[in-house]
C-alpha cells in the first residue's frame, strides 16, 4: 500500500507562525516559505522589515530542501571548489540554494515538503527554519 503524506496550508501556517516567533525572539525579521514535496509554494510571508531580496531566496531555499530532500547548508559544504558538487549552485536555472536556511520536512523517512528562511545570517536563518520544523514535528 502506498501512503502519501503532504504538507497542507494548515501545516504551513503553523510552521510560519513558529518561525516568525523565533525570528522576533532573535530580533531579525525574516522571509519564510513553505513548499510541498515537489517544491511548489504552499505559503509565504515576509515579516515587516524582512529583506525584499530575501523573498526569492527563501522560496528557493524551501524549493531546494523539498526537491532535493536535503538541507541547503549541506549543499554549501559540498559545493566548494574541489568538492564533489562544485558548481551545483548554478543548477536548475540558479534556483538550487547552497546557503543555510532551507530544511526538508521528513516524515517517516519521506520528504513531504520544505521550509526556507532568509534575511539573517545563515546561522540565524537555520535557527528560524528549525523552529518552524520543530513546531510541525511536535504535532505528529
Amino acid at each position: 500500500m502506498i501512503t502519501v503524506t503532504r504538507l497542507d496550508l494548515t501545516d504551513a501556517r503553523l510552521m510560519i507562525a513558529a518561525a516568525k516567533e523565533k525570528a522576533a525572539e532573535i530580533g531579525v525579521p525574516m522571509c519564510i516559505a513553505i513548499t510541498d514535496d515537489a517544491g511548489n509554494l504552499i505559503a509565504f510571508e515576509r515579516m515587516d522589515g524582512g529583506k525584499v531580496t530575501s523573498t526569492t531566496i527563501a522560496i528557493d531555499k524551501s524549493y531546494t530542501a523539498s526537491g532535493a530532500k536535503k538541507a541547503t547548508h549541506e549543499y554549501g559544504a559540498a559545493s566548494q571548489p574541489g568538492s564533489p558538487a562544485y558548481g551545483i549552485s548554478s543548477a536548475i536555472g540558479g534556483r538550487l540554494m547552497v546557503v543555510g536556511g532551507g530544511l526538508p520536512v521528513m516524515v517517516d523517512g519521506a520528504c513531504v515538503g520544505g521550509i526556507g528562511v532568509s534575511s539573517g545570517t545563515p546561522a540565524q536563518d537555520m535557527e528560524v527554519a528549525q523552529a518552524g520544523l520543530d513546531a510541525l514535528m511536535a504535532t505528529l
